[in-house]
C-alpha cells in the first residue's frame, strides 16, 4: 500500500511539473514537453518497481520527522522552488519564445540517457542503504549505522550524485540553454546539502569518521 502511495505522489508531482511546462510553452504540440513527460514517467515506474520492500524504510521516507535538520528543510524548499523556475524558463524558452537554438535528436537522446542513468544510481543507493531517509537526521530509534558496502564504497553520497546527473539531463531534455541557470543553482544546492550532511554524519553518527578514511570522496570520485 505504501508503494502505491509513493507512485501516486510521484505521478502527481510529474503531472504538476509537466502541466506547468506546457502552460509556459503555450501549446500542446511541444515536442520537448512530451520527451520530458515520457522520460520522467519511465523513471517513476523504475522507482516504483525497484523501491525496497523494507517497511521501516518506507515509513522513514514517507514523512518529515521532528528531529530533521532545519537547514535541510530550507534546502529542500529552495530546491523545489528552483525546479519550478526551471519548468517555467524551459517552457517559455523552447516552447514559446525560442531563445535557444534548435537542438538535434542526439542532444535530446543524451538528456534521456543522463536522466535515466542518474535515476539508476539514485535507486541503487536507495536499495543498498536501509537508512536512506528523504531528509537529514540521525535515526536513533532505528539504530542508525553506516552503510559502507556496494556503491557506497565509491562515494559517500551516491544518491546526491544520481540526482545531479539527472538534473544535468534536464536542459538537454527540454532543449533550453537558459534552463542551465536554474539547473546550476539546483546542483549548487545539492553540493551544499552534501557538505552539510557529511559534516552532520561525521559529528553525530558513530563509525562515520572511520568510514571516510576508506571511502575518501563525498560525491565525485577522484575529485571531491
Amino acid at each position: 500500500m505504501q508503494k502505491i502511495k509513493i507512485l501516486v505522489r510521484g505521478l502527481l508531482s510529474l503531472f504538476v511539473f509537466t502541466t506547468l511546462l506546457f502552460l509556459c510553452a503555450g501549446r500542446i504540440d511541444y515536442m520537448q514537453g512530451w520527451i520530458f513527460l515520457a522520460t520522467n514517467f519511465f523513471t517513476s515506474l523504475m522507482y516504483f518497481f525497484a523501491y525496497p520492500k523494507d517497511a521501516a524504510l518506507q515509513q522513514e521516507r514517507s514523512q518529515i520527522k521532528e528531529d530533521a535538520k532545519s537547514w535541510d528543510k530550507l534546502l529542500l524548499g529552495l530546491s523545489a522552488l528552483v525546479y519550478l523556475c526551471n519548468m517555467i524558463i524551459s517552457g517559455l524558452d523552447s516552447g514559446r519564445f525560442h531563445w535557444s537554438p534548435a537542438f538535434g535528436w542526439p542532444v535530446y537522446a543524451a538528456g534521456v540517457l543522463l536522466t535515466i542513468a542518474g535515476q539508476l544510481i539514485f535507486i541503487t543507493a536507495l536499495r543498498q542503504n536501509k537508512f536512506f531517509s528523504s531528509i537529514v537526521r540521525i535515526q536513533k530509534e532505528r539504530a542508525h549505522s553506516v552503510c559502507d558496502t556496494g556503491i557506497y564504497k565509491i562515494v559517500r553520497h551516491p544518491g546526491y550524485l544520481g540526482m545531479i546527473i539527472s538534473l544535468l539531463g534536464l536542459p538537454l531534455l527540454t532543449g533550453s540553454v537558459w534552463s542551465l541557470i536554474p539547473t546550476s543553482l539546483a546542483v549548487i544546492l545539492l553540493f551544499i546539502r552534501t557538505a552539510l550532511e557529511d559534516k552532520t554524519l561525521r559529528n553525530e553518527l558513530e563509525g562515520y569518521t572511520e568510514y571516510t578514511t576508506k571511502t575518501r570522496y563525498k560525491l565525485i570520485p577522484g575529485i571531491w
